[in-house]
């Protein structure tokens, strides 16, 4: 037997666990001078933040008691502040005993959520499934059937709120959008002009103008006796501000589409809204859903803005829960604690769309 083929035989070892870690340590984080020192001096950086960011946070916090004496000689966080005004940061001036009202229509909602994200029920029940929600959610908060008390939108508040005005702003502004992204490209001047200069001018104001706009200067032109409630004011401005932004990034996925797709729907007979519904829209919007959930978690976000206009979403509420001058000076546990919320749905956002991306992109995938 040669010399080559007895190397040829010899067996591979299969790298072992420590060598890939080893391998991975080496290649990612010391991966030349620049990169080593960058490491260096991230480690030390973690070293020196994370544990009293701990201390803070958990071993030296304060977690439960009604009185604010127990907080003043502690060195950590004062959660008892959030202990003792969860329920006015959650649920706002919502009526205290009927509180549970909020509370299911809030897991209606987020049930609604957890049925849609399955791409197995992507059909035309869903839309069903989602006004069903929504019903179920207005008849809680609102009352005045079944033995509940009727409670005015005025003193809806919290959470409760700022998902309504999330949730509906993107069920109702999405579709929206979409209907704009196409009348922006038709052929007919008249509509694309329409179009044009809705999104122009609606992207060219901040969406506090808007806020303002509808609850100050809409009731002045309604006509005598006619009012519309500051909550649907203010939802209808969210929901025109985020189309105007989404239909401009659905059209970059209309842009980014090759017109042989539509020239190929067309040489088999489908009509313009077969061609939409079937080939376009759909490929489409594939190669924009990352921008697309960004503008969802922008618009999450921004519900924030309505307390300029007396609505009390979550900051509102957590503002008007440190108000009290007992736990004023904890004002920052409250931020930490509203900020934790808006990064749970926020996130959860976030990664849904990173497997969506996965799981939508599988037949495009090199093998």
């Amino acid at each position: 037997m040669s010399e080559t083929q007895a190397f040829a035989e010899t067996p591979v070892a299969e790298p072992t666990r420590v060598d890939l870690t080893r391998d991975w340590v080496r290649r990612r984080l010391f991966d030349g001078p620049w990169n080593s020192l960058l490491t260096i001096l991230a480690i030390a950086f973690l070293v020196w933040a994370v544990p009293p960011a701990l201390n803070w946070f958990f071993f030296d916090a304060v977690w439960s008691g009604g009185d604010p004496a127990a907080c003043r000689g502690a060195e950590g966080a004062c959660w008892a502040m959030v202990h003792d005004k969860y329920r006015l940061i959650l649920f706002g001036r919502y009526p205290y005993m009927e509180q549970w009202r909020p509370f299911l229509g809030m897991l209606v909602l987020i049930a609604a959520v957890a049925v849609s994200c399955r791409r197995a029920n992507w059909k035309l029940w869903l839309a069903g499934v989602w006004i069903a929600a929504f019903a179920v959610f207005f008849g809680l908060m609102w009352g005045g059937f079944l033995g509940m008390t009727h409670v005015r939108s005025e003193l809806w508040g919290g959470l409760p709120l700022t998902l309504l005005l999330a949730m509906a702003g993107i069920a109702a502004a999405f579709p929206l959008s979409i209907v704009l992204a196409l009348g922006r490209r038709s052929k007919m001047p008249v509509i694309r002009a329409i179009c044009v200069v809705y999104i122009e001018f609606i992207r060219g104001v901040p969406l506090i103008s808007l806020l303002f706009m509808a609850s100050f200067m809409l009731p002045l032109f309604l006509p005598e006796g006619i009012s519309i409630a500051a909550l649907l004011r203010a939802q209808i401005a969210i929901i025109l501000f985020s189309a105007a932004y989404l239909a401009e990034v659905i059209r970059g996925g209309l842009q980014a589409l090759p017109n042989g797709q539509v020239e190929a729907a067309q040489a088999i007979g489908l009509s313009y809204w077969q061609t939409q519904r079937m080939i376009v829209l759909p490929q489409a919007i594939r190669m924009v859903i990352p921008p697309i959930v960004n503008t969802f978690i922008g618009l999450f976000k921004d519900t924030s803005l309505v307390a300029i206009v007396s609505l009390t979403d979550l900051l509102l509420a957590m503002r008007q829960a440190v108000a009290d001058p007992e736990w004023r000076v904890y004002f920052v546990e409250g931020y930490v604690f509203i900020a934790m919320i808006y990064f749970v749905f926020c996130y959860f956002m976030s990664k849904y769309s990173q497997y969506l991306e996965r799981d939508l992109y599988t037949g495009n995938r090199r093998s």
